[in-house]
Parts: structure tokens; C-alpha cells; sequence
């Protein structure tokens, strides 16, 4: 464990009561200010842990993945008449370059906020080419218009734990107890959003059971609904929609940790030296961004919005290798149907091309 972070946790403890509810130990885990695993100097993105890497995601795995995404920018930025594209939580750079290369002068400027220092010297080397048109930006202005694209974004906001007992919802938290992190409840008011979970209701869900809620990520999508004057936005991430995230069979939960590219369910464990995070419920992150004034363009899996964008065409002039890697972007037991996109407009929208076929929309 990080141990100057670990000493910051505990005095944040301390200063709260002994008790810290877990998205606020999770935020100080992932973003605190040099401590924190976005925000420290370790290897965070690799195709194999040889690299000290922890995970991939799309764009490092294959440049046809933005490639595609890009036929996608292309046409909201036409649809819409932006030249702007916004970038949130850039990673590696690797995906801004795909589409900077992609959709050449289309791009008038490429806007990246990243809360990351460490991250965004990556960036920032990755995308010398392109020189002035890239600008990085630490917190979004109160106006802005343009094209927004957040690959595995979402489910790296700090999240709620909530546990049922069979009665009664209790908020899991952290304390300190005998040298280490331990999680603690406490009874709450605070209730995952059962009412358009199917029919479930309290009383059928297992005792037990744990799950999350997401206020960060949907106050972060009301954010940027009160913000874009003119534009759209595309929403990568692993999730699903609230019927079958709060469905009884998911009983722990979708916490997951990564390090060293295997997974495990224990974020008090290596605090500060792996990623933490937790899967998306589409149908809140829908309902946050239409009743800010929205209009949802689509919600599809991965696979379906690649290929309405054109990865079919050009796995064609891909070569073996390159189709192999490609592949695992649409594989149902790969990325294609646990990651799913959501897309938003400001105003009226329009027929995005990534959602033509296979819209899952009435699924939300």
C-alpha cells in the first residue's frame, strides 16, 4: 500500500467520525493529488502486465476502434455544426490520436480534460503531432459546444456501496480497525433505484446482497447537459441497464479491482496500486441527461455500434494480426456485449449512424 496515502485516508477517517462513506475513500484511492492511482506515476494502461500495466482498453488494443468511433464524431460534428471535439479522461492519448489522424481538418480543436498529471504528459508527447490544436484543459468552462467521447469514463467515478440485510438498507463504509481497512455499515436512507428495475422490489432481493449507486456519474452527465450549447455525446463504457443491474441473481455487486491485469473484488487491498470501479446502470445515466434536456440518440452494445460504424469494412484491409486484436472489440465474450454506448444530442437529435441497428433504447 501506498503509504502516504494510506495515512491520508486515515486522517480523513478520523476527521469524519471514524467512518468514511466508500465513494469518498474511493475518490481519495483513485484521484488523490499525486497518491492516488490516476494520479500517480505507476503504469496504468498495457496489452500484457509484463509492461507493469493493469488493463487495456479499446483504443490501446486496436487503432480501428477509433477509427470507427470516428465515422460516428465525424457525423455529430456535421449533424450538428461543431468543430470541436472534447475528450474526457484521455488515457494514453491513444484514442484523441485515431481520431485526430481520422478526421483530419474536421477537427478544429481537440479539448482534453484530464484530472491526471501524469496521464496527461503521456498525452501530451503521444499528441506533439498535432501540435496547437490539442489543448488540455483541468476543469470544464460553464459553456461549451462540440463533439464529447468518454471511453471508460463513467465507471471510474466514485460510487455508493449499499447492502441489504433482508429488511433493511444500510451504506457500506471504511474504517480503520487493527492496523488495516475494513468496511463498516450503517443503516441509511439511501436506496438503489428499484422502481424502474422490472418488477423486483425490496422484499425479492436476497438478503445480503450489495450493490451501487452512481450520483457522481449522473450529476457529472447533468453537468455537461447544462453546459453544451450545441452538440453531442458518446459514452463508452461496461454496463447495463437497471433492470438486469438491480436484478436479485446480482448479488455482490459489480465492484471490481484491477492490478496486474487480473481482477479481484477487494478495493482495501493495494490501496492507491490498482484500479477500482464499478459497472454503469444506463437507465439512470439516460433519465440524468434527458431530464437535464437531452435527447438520447441510442443505447446499443459495442459490437452493434463498431460495426454500424464501419469496423466490418475495415477489418477488410486489416492484416491478421491486426483483425485478431479488432476482433476482441466485438467478440460477445470479449468487449462487444458487456460494453455498451449511449449517445446524447443537444436539442432536437438526429439519426446517429452507431445506433442504426440494434438500438436497445426501450431496454433502458
Amino acid at each position: 500500500m501506498n503509504q502516504e496515502l494510506a495515512v491520508l485516508i486515515r486522517q480523513t477517517i478520523d476527521e469524519a467520525g471514524g467512518w468514511l462513506p466508500f465513494d469518498r475513500f474511493m475518490a481519495l484511492a483513485l484521484y488523490a493529488p499525486g497518491l492516488g492511482y490516476y494520479s500517480n506515476e505507476l503504469q496504468k494502461f498495457g496489452l500484457m502486465p509484463q509492461s507493469g500495466s493493469d488493463f487495456v482498453t479499446a483504443p490501446e488494443l486496436s487503432p480501428l476502434f477509433g477509427l470507427a468511433l470516428a465515422a460516428q464524431v465525424g457525423q455529430a460534428l456535421a449533424q450538428t455544426g461543431t468543430t470541436e471535439v472534447w475528450e474526457f479522461g484521455a488515457g494514453t492519448g491513444a484514442l484523441a490520436a485515431q481520431l485526430l489522424e481520422a478526421l483530419g481538418e474536421r477537427i478544429e480543436r481537440y479539448r482534453i480534460v484530464d484530472l491526471s498529471g501524469s496521464l496527461r504528459r503521456r498525452q501530451a508527447e503521444r499528441l506533439a503531432p498535432w501540435g496547437d490544436k490539442v489543448e488540455w484543459l483541468s476543469r470544464l468552462p460553464e459553456a461549451f459546444e462540440g463533439v464529447v467521447v468518454g471511453n471508460e469514463l463513467l465507471d471510474a467515478m466514485p460510487v455508493q456501496l449499499l447492502a441489504f440485510d433482508g429488511q433493511q438498507w444500510f451504506e457500506r463504509g471504511v474504517v480503520w480497525h487493527d492496523g488495516s481497512f475494513a468496511s463498516a455499515d450503517r443503516p441509511s436512507n439511501l436506496r438503489p433505484p428499484l422502481d424502474h428495475a422490472a418488477a423486483e422490489d425490496a422484499e425479492q432481493l436476497p438478503p445480503g446482497m450489495v450493490t451501487e449507486t452512481h450520483a457522481q456519474a449522473e450529476a457529472f452527465v447533468r453537468t455537461m447537459a447544462q453546459g453544451l450549447r450545441r452538440g453531442a455525446m458518446f459514452f463508452i463504457d461496461y454496463g447495463f441497464p437497471a433492470a438486469e443491474y438491480y436484478h436479485p441473481q446480482r448479488i455482490g455487486g459489480t465492484l471490481m479491482c484491477h492490478h496486474q491485469h487480473l481482477a479481484d473484488t477487494n478495493p482495501l487491498l493495494l490501496v492507491g496500486q490498482k484500479d477500482i470501479t464499478a459497472h454503469i446502470n444506463f437507465t439512470d445515466i439516460a433519465l440524468a441527461g434527458q431530464d437535464a434536456g437531452l435527447t438520447v440518440l441510442g443505447y446499443t452494445s459495442q459490437a452493434n455500434f463498431l460495426i454500424n460504424c464501419g469496423l466490418v469494412e475495415l477489418l477488410a484491409d486489416a492484416d491478421l494480426a491486426g483483425r485478431a486484436m479488432a476482433h476482441k472489440l466485438i467478440a460477445e465474450h470479449e468487449m462487444g456485449e458487456l460494453f455498451k454506448v449511449i449517445g446524447f444530442a443537444s436539442g432536437e437529435g438526429f439519426d446517429a449512424l452507431g445506433f442504426s441497428a440494434g438500438d436497445r433504447s426501450h431496454t433502458l
